[in-house]
């Protein structure tokens, strides 16, 4: 598979990831991920983050285990700016929010991710902003400040606003976009800095089938 590089150094990859491609396997059997691709060329890559199957745009890979120690680093402690691009079902009441509900497990084995307090919870925060209204939808900028697994889709769900095309978090009877395949959600910016202290800025497109939906709504 064809995986566009957007930015590459000696320490760092950052690759437009495409939806319907897992990033990591989730058991033995699971072949052609994102970092299985990669090490084809780079042997010792290391996934930074990770952004869910159905989830495109902005992941950084480090080369080596000392990009990776720093790149981990700096998420862990907030360093690095993300932002995504959003469609969510229905109309927000405020153009701009913060949501701060802590994200925990299901007891159900292989469960979703839920904003219950069940056994351990983790702080999650996450900002969106209104970008514009698209009949029942909402187009939305979305900016975790923390990198909980699903974080984006749980918060949102949690709010009354799933993301369009989420089969995992959706409410029952909700009717989905035709042609929508996956769920709108597209990590569009990222800002960081390296070792050296010198600052990468990074934005992407949203892909070609989300910028027609998005004009279909319109009409």
């Amino acid at each position: 598979m064809n995986i566009p590089v957007i930015y590459e150094n000696k320490d760092i990859i950052v690759v437009n990831k495409p939806a319907g491609i897992l990033v990591h396997p989730t058991s033995k059997k699971e072949k052609g991920t994102l970092i299985e691709i990669i090490r084809k060329k780079y042997p010792k890559a290391e996934l930074s983050h990770r952004l869910d199957k159905d989830t495109s745009g902005l992941l950084i890979i480090s080369k080596s285990q000392k990009a990776h120690s720093w790149l981990k680093c700096q998420f862990k402690n907030r360093k690095i700016k993300k932002e995504y691009i959003a469609l969510v079902h229905g109309k927000l009441k405020e153009k701009k929010g913060i949501i701060t509900k802590s994200i925990g497990k299901t007891r159900k084995r292989g469960g979703r991710q839920t904003i219950a307090t069940i056994k351990k919870t983790r702080e999650a925060i996450t900002r969106y902003e209104v970008i514009e209204e698209l009949n029942n939808y909402t187009l939305i900028k979305a900016k975790p400040e923390t990198g909980r697994t699903h974080q984006i889709r749980v918060h949102l769900a949690s709010i009354g606003h799933p993301l369009a095309g989420d089969q995992k978090y959706k409410f029952k009877r909700q009717n989905q976009p035709k042609n929508l395949n996956r769920h709108f959600l597209h990590a569009n910016y990222l800002k960081f800095s390296l070792p050296d202290g010198k600052i990468i800025e990074l934005k992407s497109e949203l892909p070609t089938k989300l910028k027609t939906l998005i004009q279909e709504l319109k009409t």
